[in-house]
Parts: structure tokens; C-alpha cells; sequence
């Protein structure tokens, strides 16, 4: 899978690896790295079949098929620890690493996530499908804005959008492929081993957030044994990058107590 490595000035700093969301880029995290490779290695990728990573993935294509992948990519680094952060589907990757492999995992940082199916998110997802199939895919992009952003957000970030949804459709992956990853998303469920991941675990939730309610989180952090909750007001979706301050406040709190 293509891979981008941004080392740290400090060549014994620990590696914080970064998990997308459905969209698969590593580029989703481009607005993060200047602050995070202050303290950490930094490594993104972009999830097979998507982006810079072209495949063809299987009819039963899972988020654990996804956690493999990124368990060999992390192997033919020879990293084997490492600090974790994922964002919506990203975050369910994570939660299948903290089972395959615990001892990897020294924290890791769930936003927006979730553990089973809730009929709000499916609801959302089968909408975007239905776009994807009977629009096409710049009807898919163009409403791809308004389940990630704020809506004052996105009417104050005209120019940025256009350019985002531009490079979108340019790498815009294999519907199948697509398909296939969000019906991965769509059976996720590992609320029955919440129990056995004992990660260090952050979850950063939005009240805002129009494509998972925010409860999810909640539910989250009540049934992980290690596991704390911040609950923020504004961001919707993606609030890494629509009001980064609080987001980052709450990154930086929880990884200065993790080792």
C-alpha cells in the first residue's frame, strides 16, 4: 500500500500511525502532520483500493481485511509499536487492530467511531449510495461536504471545497471498490468484544456531527475498560479540520500522559 513516513526530529520518538476515513487518502490528515511530527513519527496511507493504493478488494471485503492490510504494511516496516489514531472508518480499523493484535497498540485515538450498526448512520450511507449509483460520482462528491462539515463551514470554505472535491473525482476510486468499503462499514460489529481491548483509548466525538450521533462514542467509552470520552460542540464530522484547536487541545492532553 502506498505509505508516506514523516520522521520526527527526534529520532527516538515513538510512531503515531493515521488511519482515514472512507475516502481512504492518506491526504485527509495533510492539516495535522506540522503539529504531530513535533513528538512523533508519523505514518499515513492510503487503504487499498483507494487513492495511490489500487486493488481489487473481494466481494467480503471486511474492516478486519483492512486491519490485515495495515498489520503487513506495519510488518514490512518492522514496526511493532506504535501509538494509533483513526477517524470514522479509520477508527473501526483501529478497534480491529486492538483485537488481532494488542500488543502493537501503546494508545489509540477513535474519532467520530463507532462498535455496531445505528439506523441514523445506515440511513446516511444508503443515501450516498444511491447518489453514487444513480447520479454518479460528482453528485457523490458534492454531498460528500454535507455530511462531513458544519454548514457555516462550508459556505465560509468555498474555494477549498472546490479544490478538495477536484482532486476527489481525479482519484475518485472503483465504484465496486467503494461499494464494497462502505458495506464493510455498514456490518461493523465488535460491540460483543468491547470488553477485551484494553488500549489506552481516546474517543473525540462531535454533538454536531450529521453522519454518526455522537452517542456512539458514548457507548464506546462505556464498554472499552481503558477508555476516555471528549465531547465537543463544533466540528461536525471532520473537526480536525473544520476547528482544529479543541480538537488538538484534546489529542495533546490525552498522548502527554500515554508513554
Amino acid at each position: 500500500m502506498f505509505h508516506e513516513f514523516h520522521a520526527c526530529q527526534h529520532a527516538d520518538a515513538p510512531t503515531l500511525v493515521l488511519s482515514s476515513g472512507l475516502g481512504g487518502s492518506g491526504r485527509y490528515w495533510a492539516d495535522d502532520l506540522a503539529l504531530l511530527t513535533r513528538d512523533y513519527h508519523v505514518l499515513v496511507y492510503d487503504h487499498a483500493g483507494t487513492g495511490r493504493s489500487p486493488a481489487v478488494l473481494p466481494t467480503d471485503y471486511s474492516i478486519r481485511h483492512m486491519a490485515i492490510e495495515l498489520l503487513a504494511l506495519l510488518d514490512s516496516l518492522d514496526i511493532q509499536r506504535c501509538h494509533f489514531m483513526g477517524h470514522a472508518l479509520g477508527g473501526l480499523v483501529g478497534l480491529e487492530l486492538a483485537l488481532l493484535r494488542p500488543e502493537l497498540l501503546q494508545s489509540q485515538v477513535l474519532i467520530n467511531a463507532w462498535s455496531s450498526p445505528n439506523p441514523h448512520s445506515a440511513r446516511c450511507f444508503s443515501v450516498r449510495k444511491k447518489l453514487l449509483l444513480n447520479s454518479g460520482p460528482e453528485a457523490y462528491v458534492q454531498a460528500q461536504a454535507l455530511f462531513l462539515y458544519p454548514a457555516d463551514w462550508i459556505a465560509a470554505n468555498g474555494p477549498r471545497l472546490a479544490d478538495d472535491e477536484a482532486h476527489a473525482l481525479a482519484h475518485f476510486p472503483d465504484t465496486d471498490n467503494l461499494l464494497r468499503r462502505i458495506h464493510a462499514l455498514e456490518t461493523f460489529d465488535v460491540a460483543a468484544d468491547l470488553s477485551r481491548i484494553h488500549t489506552p483509548t481516546l474517543l473525540i466525538a462531535n454533538r454536531d456531527d450529521m453522519l454518526v450521533p455522537w452517542q456512539q462514542s458514548r457507548h464506546l467509552a462505556n464498554a472499552l475498560p481503558n477508555a476516555t470520552l471528549v465531547l465537543l460542540e463544533y466540528g461536525g464530522h471532520a473537526s480536525n479540520i473544520t476547528d482544529p484547536l479543541p480538537f488538538q487541545r484534546a489529542l495533546r492532553a490525552f498522548l502527554s500522559t500515554q508513554p
